[in-house]
């Protein structure tokens, strides 16, 4: 048995995440950089380091401290089971940041990701759900955000349609924003003992 850990490394897949969502949404929303392969590809590699190596990392790490090791059990607090469901979150979004950065860095179809956009809507309201019931009101923001922009995803990609498209950068902007106060709160109030809501 190892020692109980108040580390949980959420902070890296919310950094992550927050950084591919400011990358794609801004260039999506503001149309900035200009489509072009050469920026395609670029962008593919940032989706697939930051939102995608960085959240299957964190999940991976809480899926291992949840069930081989314990070390973030804590059975005095609500939300300890909560963070399964950030474990299968994170582990999931990254994958799927792996699969779109690779589509977007070879350059294929997006009109696929339509069908994809329903599977990862489902996935966002459970976590909304979740977070919900266990009192974690900025965590289910964050679902919350998550599921706007699926749900926009799929009216984007199944209609064709460039506004959809754009909103569904502006979703990822503002939940980018999201996740970098997220970012800061957390590292501030483990790090230096800081209260921010979290």
């Amino acid at each position: 048995m190892f020692a109980q850990s108040a580390f949980v490394p959420i902070a890296i897949g919310f950094f992550g995440l927050g950084t591919g969502y400011f990358v794609w949404g801004g260039q999506t929303f503001f149309g900035w950089p200009k489509p072009s392969p050469e920026v395609g590809r670029t962008l593919g590699m940032w989706g697939f380091w930051m939102p995608g190596f960085m959240q299957f990392i964190t999940g991976i790490i809480l899926i291992i401290g949840l069930t081989w090791f314990q070390v973030f059990n804590n059975p005095s607090k609500d939300t300890t089971n909560a963070l399964y469901m950030a474990a299968v979150a994170f582990t999931a979004y990254g994958i799927h940041w792996f699969a779109l950065a690779h589509r977007r860095y070879i350059g294929s179809s997006a009109e696929p990701d339509a069908w994809m956009a329903i599977a990862f809507l489902a996935l966002s309201v459970l976590g909304l759900v979740v977070f919900a019931q266990v009192s974690d009101i900025p965590v289910a923001i964050l679902f919350g955000a998550l599921s706007l922009i699926y749900l926009t995803e799929i009216f984007a990609r199944f209609l064709s349609s460039n506004i959809a498209g754009r909103l569904v950068g502006l979703w990822q902007l503002l939940t980018g924003v999201w996740l970098m106060y997220l970012t800061w709160a957390v590292v501030l109030n483990f790090a230096v003992g800081a209260k921010w809501w979290l």
